[in-house]
């Protein structure tokens, strides 16, 4: 097991995922979905409410992928701000943004009144906050640009934290919290109550276009054919270039421990670093103690030294501002993907009228899944709707374009790996439950040294669009620069865009 299946998240530790049998058999559907994450159960709920015949295919546990490694929050209060999306795509479509988010927080508030789901939904406030000794015009222009959009905000001189001294703040009205594992597990359950399927550990291998849909062919033989099909993965799979060009993914680290009952009043907490940082606080009811959770430190994948070293800047912001915290008990990390417009891409692939994605959740991803769920079944069956432009996956927004050819320099410098060195000369210097690139003449080998003292030999090129991987020590993990995707120490695939494990390493 890698460290980073050692790392799970609190809700992780607190909550059992649903089970659910893998696809044993041949199906013919309306819709077929993949993945099985808040995108994928919201997309297949709706369209169950509505008579439509949906299934979803998880490649692992349903509702295990980034959805339980979020530090759930659930905002409109948008971490690439207001004034910046006036900016880039105008000041209506800044105002439908904020109006999807809020109708996303809404619906999953409905959703628990009406189906009775008990998973601690609370609406909170949220304080937005410069670091120390920043002039707050910033947070000006975000009152002011957040006022155009419809949102309630105020400035406040700080925010209710006692031993923080935030300064002035920008407050946002009618946030939510909840346990999101709590929420997916009942959610999941009324998928397959309205007459939807759900299978887990059945991994999909190839989206095979037809005239009249789709096949999904899964790894064991099993084909679903699909009239429509939602590629609800964090990343898609369906195509190697699009929208991956358009978008780059991250890690953001997150850390929680013990506070004094009531000592940070329950709100949502963001400052305006970059990289930022977020807070919430956890209310225990089987505990005297709340649990605070604070994130961030995020960074491009495979592009950091020393992940660790993220866990443990992160733990020292925590500890000045928040002396009262006590060991640190839980520590995970999520995946992030930052479109270049801020925006996340819902809707109509650009190669199939009759494929769906959802991606781009930069860092709001509990309420773009939801926003995914409502806008993509109104898509299916063929209703109209305010924001379908708006999330359109083949929009041209030209005012990103430097955002596009900088992340984009990024993603293509990490190619200079093909001609450097490898992290040791030798698979001897690999020290047990370790990684390291090795060079074997024009090759480049990933070599995972177990507890054992087993070597595991792949080859060290993603499959995806032939970036090299690198070992992740803090996680265990072979993580690609380019694009994100990401693999256990012994080459099986955790995130996308790549869809295969890393190939075993033959000796020529």
């Amino acid at each position: 097991m890698s460290e980073y299946e050692q790392l799970p998240s609190y809700w992780m530790s607190r909550s059992s995922l649903p089970v659910f049998e893998p696809l044993k058999n041949n199906l013919k559907v309306k819709v077929g979905i993949v993945g099985g994450g808040i995108t994928g159960l919201t997309i297949a709920y709706e369209l169950s409410r509505r008579g439509i015949s949906a299934v979803i295919l998880e490649d692992g546990a349903i509702a295990g992928g980034e959805s339980s490694r979020t530090s759930a929050h659930l905002s409109n209060a948008l971490d690439d701000r207001y004034y910046n999306l006036e900016q880039v795509h105008g000041k209506e479509n800044a105002r439908l943004a904020a109006e999807s988010h809020s109708a996303a927080i809404d619906y999953i508030e409905s959703l628990c009144k009406e189906k009775n789901i008990d998973c601690d939904f609370e609406r909170v406030e949220a304080y937005l906050f410069n670091p120390p000794l920043q002039e707050s015009d910033n947070l000006i222009k975000e009152l002011n640009a957040a006022k155009r959009c419809g949102i309630d905000v105020t400035m406040v001189d700080k925010s209710p934290i006692e031993s923080y001294n935030t300064g002035p703040c920008v407050k946002f009205p009618s946030q939510a919290e909840f346990s999101p594992l709590k929420y997916l597990e009942k959610l999941s359950h009324c998928v397959v109550e309205m007459g939807g399927k759900i299978f887990d550990q059945t991994h999909v291998k190839e989206i095979r276009e037809t005239k009249d849909g789709c096949q999904l062919i899964t790894v064991s033989g099993n084909i679903v054919e699909a009239e429509n099909v939602v590629i609800a993965t964090n990343s898609p799979i369906n195509n190697p270039f699009f929208p991956h060009l358009k978008q780059a993914s991250y890690r953001t680290y997150i850390i929680a421990g013990s506070i004094p009952k009531g000592s940070v009043p329950k709100a949502l907490y963001y400052d305006t670093l970059d990289p930022y940082h977020y807070i919430r606080v956890v209310e225990e009811s089987d505990s005297d103690t709340d649990l605070l959770l604070v994130g961030g430190e995020d960074h491009r994948v495979g592009i950091c030294a020393d992940p660790n070293e993220s866990y443990e800047i992160l733990e020292r912001w925590t500890k000045t501002r928040f002396p009262k915290m006590g060991p640190i008990t839980h520590r995970w990390s999520g995946q992030i993907v930052e479109p270049i417009d801020s925006l996340a891409f819902i809707g109509r692939s650009k190669s199939h009228s009759k494929i769906f994605i959802a991606t781009g959740d930069s860092g709001n991803g509990l309420t773009h899944g939801t926003i995914a769920g409502m806008l993509i079944s109104d898509l299916i069956t063929g209703k109209s709707n305010p924001w379908e432009k708006l999330y359109d996956p083949s929009r041209k927004s030209l005012s990103a374009l430097s955002d596009f050819v900088e992340e984009n320099a990024v993603t293509f410098a990490q190619y200079r790996d093909w001609v450097t060195e490898g992290d040791v000369s030798s698979i001897n210097e690999i020290k047990p439950n370790s990684g390291a690139i090795v060079r074997q003449g024009a090759q480049k080998i990933a070599a995972y040294k177990d507890s054992d003292g087993q070597i595991h030999t792949l080859s060290a090129v993603c499959p995806h669009l032939k970036g090299l991987v690198r070992w992740n020590e803090a996680e265990q993990t072979w993580d690609c620069p380019c694009h994100g995707s990401r693999f256990k120490a012994t080459g099986e695939v955790i995130n996308g865009p790549a869809n295969c494990p890393l190939a075993r390493y033959e000796k020529g």
